[in-house]
């Protein structure tokens, strides 16, 4: 089908010299005249005999881990890569050939699909009033896209910046027209007079909570920015939810909140720390979720070596030895959808991220995945750690102990929290002394905090 588009759409300028099949007795047969050469073992030296530019995966029924393997086989040449994603794309017999594209680095994590109990999250999500905070970032975006899929009450967009905000809510628009019964609702967890007035309004009844400064460098330079939206924005939301009778609210966290070495990442455990506290007191079912680092997210890695290699390079990795845990968008909110589910109250859910991948080994994958070569097309350069980085990212503190749930992929990390008096006292002085914005006083009290955090200064 492919090899027919091609020739019937030379605008494309794309010429198919060569087939390649697994099947041995193919072998040397033609497709509309394409010879077949060989099998996987055969493309790199077909590649150079041939002088091929760009080599097509067209097995829709392929799964992630073999689609993984010929693209392994394919990097190692020079030529760009390209999939037909799936069966989906294939309708009536034709290929719709403008549903090719790039190869991507999602295509080699090589990781099978994530499974999901779809009757326990529609049994919780449907007929309810569900707020997201930071509905138009990354992870909350994709929370309400699969949230409306689950038919709710209402869904609220909460967010602070409306351009993303705006765009969510015509895409769910058109998605889904009359059928959901959509508010967006612009401002900042910080102040608590407007989470008033929509909790008092809406009643929301389930909270996602993903509104929060992430950036690592960035909050390190501005740490009172972080304190006071992951900390005390998060304390704003968990506080509404209990006066307004919530039934659940799941904080979104990170790996970076184990043994911190960034004020985001101490600023995130503390968020932790508050929603466990919250649990104690409240009727509201308070717990949160746990991951790594979410492929191709707002300020992540991928798409900013996307824009140096356009830009021709250097692609900078700051160490050689970085290592970090991946999943994508959409596997990560499945799983944060299904935490929600299983939530009783003051659980830690940890995520399993699969294995972790080396940034420098992605940075080479996704040269490779362009059709150049590293360090000879594109450079890769060596920045050193930025402030508050580490090395390595773990997903659950050595105390913690791990609990395996009906879920393969998720687990129940119970962090030592014990003085619900003592916290109270240290919240109120990090309040007090925040304004002051005495940087070392207040290391001393997020410390007193999160015993565990060590700043790093790169």
């Amino acid at each position: 089908m492919i090899i027919k588009e091609m020739y019937n759409n030379p605008q494309i300028h794309k010429y198919p010299v060569a087939v390649i099949d697994d099947d041995s007795k193919k072998y040397k047969g033609k497709i509309h005249g394409v010879p077949i050469l060989g099998t996987r073992k055969d493309i790199h030296r077909i590649v150079q005999e041939k002088k091929i530019d760009e080599i097509l995966i067209a097995i829709p029924s392929a799964n992630k881990q073999e689609i993984k393997e010929i693209a392994n086989i394919c990097k190692g040449t020079k030529c760009s890569l390209k999939i037909l994603p799936g069966v989906y794309e294939i309708i009536d017999g034709s290929v719709d050939i403008k549903k090719i594209r790039d190869i991507q680095i999602e295509d080699l994590l090589g990781r099978a699909p994530v499974r999901v109990d779809l009757a326990s999250m529609s049994d919780y999500l449907k007929n309810e009033i569900i707020l997201v905070t930071g509905g138009g970032g990354s992870i909350g975006s994709e929370l309400c896209r699969q949230i409306a899929d689950f038919s709710p009450k209402k869904l609220i967009i909460f967010d602070i910046y409306e351009n993303t905000a705006y765009g969510l809510q015509q895409e769910l628009k058109r998605k889904y027209g009359s059928d959901l019964d959509l508010e967006v609702c612009i401002g900042t967890i910080r102040e608590i007079d407007r989470l008033e007035q929509i909790f008092r309004t809406y009643r929301p009844q389930i909270v996602f909570h993903a509104a929060a400064h992430k950036h690592v460098p960035l909050m390190e330079s501005n740490p009172m920015e972080a304190i006071k939206n992951n900390i005390f924005g998060t304390i704003n939301v968990a506080e509404c939810a209990d006066k307004y009778g919530a039934k659940r609210f799941i904080l979104i966290s990170t790996d970076k909140a184990v043994n911190p070495t960034s004020i985001m990442g101490a600023t995130k455990r503390i968020a932790e720390i508050v929603v466990q506290a919250m649990d104690r007191k409240s009727e509201t079912e308070f717990a949160a979720v746990r991951f790594g680092n979410v492929l191709g997210s707002n300020g992540s890695v991928v798409p900013l070596f996307r824009e140096q290699i356009l830009e021709g390079g250097p692609v900078t990795v700051t160490d050689s030895e970085m290592i970090r845990y991946f999943m994508t968008i959409t596997e990560a909110v499945q799983l944060v959808i299904q935490a929600g589910a299983m939530a009783k109250g003051g659980e830690i859910f940890v995520l399993d991220m699969g294995e972790p991948v080396k940034i420098k080994d992605l940075a080479k994958d996704l040269i490779k995945l362009s059709g150049f070569e590293p360090d000879v097309d594109i450079k890769i350069e060596y920045t050193g750690l930025r402030p508050g980085e580490k090395l390595y990212e773990e997903l659950l503190m050595a105390e913690e102990g791990l609990r395996e749930t009906k879920h393969e992929k998720i687990f129940i990390g119970k962090p030592v929290f014990n003085d619900l008096d003592q916290l109270i006292k240290e919240i109120e002085m990090l309040k007090a002394v925040l304004m002051t914005e005495d940087r070392e006083l207040i290391e001393l009290i997020v410390k007193k905090l999160v015993p565990g955090y060590k700043r790093t200064v790169a």
